[in-house]
């Protein structure tokens, strides 16, 4: 659950240019210099100034305040999320304290909703497949054929991602997907794991 919500983050502040969240900074940049070649990224040094250009995967700000628009206009049934709203400081463009669960909904079936038609296709493909990646791998019911798929997929979906997004956006929470079907294979189906239903046991215990 925490490996969802870490990859959630990094993709909503990235694709969102979150100021101080977003893996697509200075030294991201610098990175690109030395170890990519994406000179469409670089930074262009034009006398004594120098611009940074805007990533294809991130979104322009009459687009973002779309985003940020619609999400505040969200109602989901009672228990199944939080309410945005209450998490969208729209001032100044931001999601505040959202919770692993909030990001559960969001990486699973808010993503491809929310960039479908604001990002271009071949990078709304490869969020689409990692959001599918995650709502598979936490199915009540999966067979062994079904987990393999998702072992090799799951392997081209980094690969993908790593051709669009910057060095800096890969840790090891973006490294650990690769391993959750094999964990699903030997500690069986997710949803027995995962610590949601003891949470709110102890919300619940506690009022």
């Amino acid at each position: 659950m925490h490996i969802e919500k870490n990859v959630f983050e990094n993709i909503f502040h990235t694709v969102m240019d979150v100021k101080g969240k977003t893996k697509d900074n200075i030294k991201a940049r610098l990175d690109l210099t030395l170890f990519c070649n994406r000179k469409n990224m670089e930074f262009v040094f034009d006398g004594s100034r120098i611009a940074k250009p805007r990533a294809s995967f991130v979104l322009e700000k009459n687009e973002q305040l779309l985003v940020y628009k619609w999400l505040k206009s969200l109602c989901f049934p009672n228990g199944n999320a939080s309410n945005i709203s209450r998490l969208l400081n729209m001032e100044e463009c931001r999601l505040y304290g959202i919770k692993s669960h909030d990001c559960h909904v969001f990486m699973q079936t808010l993503i491809p909703l929310t960039f479908r038609d604001l990002l271009p296709k071949g990078i709304w493909d490869a969020l689409t497949e990692i959001s599918h990646f995650f709502r598979d791998i936490c199915s009540s019911k999966l067979n062994v054929d079904h987990i393999e798929r998702l072992e090799t997929n799951i392997i081209e979906t980094i690969c993908k991602l790593e051709m669009i997004f910057p060095p800096s956006f890969f840790d090891s929470m973006k490294h650990l997907p690769i391993h959750l079907p094999y964990e699903v294979k030997v500690g069986g189906s997710v949803e027995y794991r995962w610590m949601y239903p003891f949470e709110r046991l102890n919300i619940t215990v506690a009022m």
